[in-house]
């Protein structure tokens, strides 16, 4: 047995179990909104939720409750909170045989949530996720609508106010690496349905929140790209490299390494799609279905159409556009190559101000600017000074006390 995917149109008559955010039961009936009080009952009630229809072992909830430090008499302390979380929840609707019958069941082994028909958000989540993707290559647009609609059921983190047993922690990776690949598919739709322009400032963001997560930066190269962007689309990969090497040691990906190449050769698999008939900024603003701080990854704002940019010659001039290309071709590559190098520039600074720090030792160091400065009197013998390596610093000289002048003309290396 499963929830329903279809909200207050369930057979229940209209209570949804919500887990995507706080854990909470709606009843649609009644407006009733209910929140289990208690970290444990919230719990309690995740993971009844989560394996909806299935017999959950006492032990099980146990250590999902209350992991490596259970109470003394834990079945007990489990049917007391099974007994309390029975009595907040809504009215169940009548069994085939007309009698009323409770949401959570007991078993010879342990407790269930009957589902019965009831809804759950997570499954409407599936759902309409599952149809936009269906939806990607055929209906852009309408793939997107169903997209925003399936994360505008998001109210914040999943399980959020649950404790982080095996059984609630493993949903709730789950359910975000599905509301990430979902929102990924989303910026999929918009660029495949012109809206490169819009999609820009979202995907910027998600780049920051999300700073390992290729395919983001992949779809924002692609919209900046579609924009007369090339400069940045190359920047996004640059930055895409430092952190991924920073953060796992591992280069970009052979997807994002080939987008990289596709966008130096300018290959016509690039190209935008044929703009949308209708100007979609004031009509995307009043359609997009608004996210209210929910942290679903997509503000509901409209950041607008940018015109029409797609076209990279602009007055058509085909031998000057080809000058062009080679030209731009040229300095991308310049541009990842200086990154680089800029980057083991770094670390040869980050060795060489180390090495500095051991030789001198305890000697006092003082910053100050001073062009006029000559070789500083009463300087040390010590031999290591020959050893201290030419360190890069913003123009000025170094004044160092109880050592020589390592700069005395002024002019810092």
């Amino acid at each position: 047995m499963e929830f329903s995917a279809h909200g207050g149109k369930s057979r229940n008559g209209g209570v949804e179990f919500r887990v995507l955010g706080p854990v909470e039961v709606y009843d649609h009936r009644t407006g009733l909104r209910v929140v289990p009080s208690g970290a444990k009952q919230r719990t309690l009630l995740a993971a009844l939720v989560v394996r909806a229809g299935e017999v959950l072992g006492t032990e099980r909830l146990v250590d999902e409750l209350w992991g490596d430090r259970p109470p003394a008499g834990g079945s007990n302390a489990l049917q007391a909170h099974v007994a309390r979380l029975r009595r907040v929840l809504p009215v169940a609707p009548p069994g085939p045989d007309g009698r009323r019958a409770e949401w959570i069941g007991t078993h010879a082994l342990g407790y269930l949530l009957r589902p019965d028909g009831a809804a759950g958000d997570a499954r409407r989540f599936h759902a309409l996720s599952a149809e936009g993707r269906s939806l990607l290559a055929d209906d852009p647009e309408r793939a997107a609508g169903l997209l925003r609609s399936a994360l505008a059921l998001w109210r914040g983190p999943a399980l959020d106010g649950s404790l982080r047993g095996p059984i609630c922690a493993r949903e709730a990776d789950r359910l975000e690496e599905l509301r990430l690949t979902t929102l990924e598919t989303l910026y999929e739709a918009d660029l495949a349905g012109g809206r490169h322009g819009a999609a820009v400032r979202e995907l910027e963001r998600l780049t920051a929140e999300h700073p390992l997560r290729e395919r983001f930066y992949d779809l924002l190269m692609l919209a900046l790209y579609r924009g007369g962007r090339q400069g940045e689309a190359l920047g996004v990969y640059e930055r895409a490299r430092r952190r991924l090497v920073d953060g796992l040691g591992v280069e970009p990906g052979p997807a994002l390494r080939g987008r990289l190449d596709e966008i130096l050769r300018h290959a016509p698999s690039l190209a935008a799609p044929p703009t949308p008939a209708a100007p979609p900024r004031i009509q995307d603003r009043a359609a997009a279905p608004a996210v209210q701080g929910n942290g679903n990854g997509w503000n509901g704002d409209g950041s607008g159409w940018n015109g029409d940019r797609d076209g990279w010659n602009g007055d058509g001039d085909g031998d000057g556009a080809a000058e062009r290309d080679g030209e731009l071709h040229r300095l991308g590559g310049e541009i990842v190559r200086l990154g680089e190098r800029i980057e083991a520039l770094a670390r040869q600074q980050q060795a060489l101000v180390h090495r500095f720090e051991q030789l001198s030792g305890t000697a006092a160091v003082t910053v100050t600017r001073n062009p006029n400065t000559e070789n500083h009197q009463g300087g040390s013998n010590d031999p290591r000074i020959a050893e201290l390596p030419e360190l890069p610093a913003d123009p000025g000289l170094l004044e160092i006390s109880g050592l020589p002048n390592l700069f005395p003309d002024g002019q810092l290396v």
